[in-house]
């Protein structure tokens, strides 16, 4: 028979005839709805073609945290709401695993399905110390540490406390040093002021200070900088800093200014208690500041640059002090 004669292929009767591969409405009567996917099954059916197949499903992320030893009781999906006010996000491998070993309270640590590496680690702490650990999907990261470079891992923290100037001294006591402390005049930009607490824990400082106006503050930014150091390093924040120069004075502190009009640094006696006063990115240390200090430190510059960015500066100054200390 050829396709002319066959009635399927003739116009006529083509509307009345079944689909290939199964009937239609017209074949169950007009009552009849096709059967459709469940919301379920749909959304596992989109995650394997958006995913490649790779996203792990919700039996595995509950065999991982079976293995772990954690509650799956516990519902990683709204983990993203826990927390009262005044808790904050940390974000970053080592800001979470100093933040687990800090002063501060952890309510809870979240972790992308998936990451692998130091975030055993990471586990082995909060288990150790009955911090609840949820797997959850990395775009809830995303969403909880936006623009961050959290790899894969945040924390939500109990919100960062300034110390007193008496918890600086009690720290330089505790280690069985002279006071070795880091004032800095309005560094502006929370980068820098991260980067200097990260080298004054590493330099063995024992405290830093910042103004209350015109100075970043401790922020999500300042925590990722300092990569945890800001958990054991006490960060003071006072009024005045002409007059918190003059306290120090009087408790037998030498402050020093890193200025270019000083005299070279490796040139100075820096034993003994010591401050060191940073300043500003573009103006450095401020006028009255300045008088209030002691003396005046300088890095010779033998490029065509003639400065150096604060952090930079600061670190080369603290290792100044740190090798003085150690040749002591």
């Amino acid at each position: 028979m050829s396709k002319r004669d066959n009635k399927r292929y003739n116009d006529k009767d083509r509307k009345s005839a079944p689909k290939r591969g199964g009937k239609n409405r017209r074949d169950y009567g007009s009552d009849y709805e096709p059967k459709r996917r469940s919301g379920q099954s749909t959304a596992k059916a989109g995650a394997g073609r958006r995913s490649g197949g790779t996203r792990r499903s919700s039996s595995q992320r509950e065999d991982t945290r079976r293995v772990l030893g954690f509650d799956l009781n516990e519902n990683y999906e709204n983990a993203t709401a826990l927390g009262a006010d005044g808790l904050e996000v940390v974000a970053g491998r080592n800001p979470v695993t100093e933040a687990l070993n800090g002063s501060r309270e952890v309510e809870r640590v979240f972790i992308a399905d998936g990451a692998e590496g130091s975030v055993s680690k990471i586990v082995a702490i909060a288990k150790e110390q009955g911090v609840i650990v949820d797997f959850v999907p990395k775009e809830r990261i995303d969403a909880m540490a936006p623009h961050a470079k959290h790899q894969g891992v945040v924390a939500k923290v109990s919100e960062y406390k300034y110390a007193e100037m008496e918890d600086v001294f009690a720290k330089a006591e505790a280690s069985g040093e002279d006071a070795f402390i880091i004032i800095l005049d309005e560094i502006e930009d929370p980068h820098n002021l991260g980067a200097i607490i990260r080298t004054a824990e590493c330099a063995g400082a024992h405290g830093v200070v910042i103004p209350k106006r015109r100075s970043a503050s401790l922020t999500q930014t300042v925590a990722l900088s300092a990569a945890g150091a800001i958990e054991n390093m006490p960060v003071v924040q006072v009024t005045n800093l002409a007059r918190t120069i003059d306290e120090l004075k009087e408790k037998g502190i030498w402050v020093a200014a890193a200025d270019m009009d000083g005299d070279t640094y490796y040139k100075a006696i820096l034993t003994g208690p010591i401050a060191l006063v940073i300043g500003n990115e573009g103006k450095g240390v401020g006028r009255l500041v300045k008088e209030k200090c002691d003396f005046v430190l300088s890095i010779p510059m033998h490029g065509e640059i003639n400065s150096l960015n604060a952090s930079n500066a600061a670190a080369v100054l603290m290792y100044g002090i740190r090798r003085a200390r150690s040749i002591e």
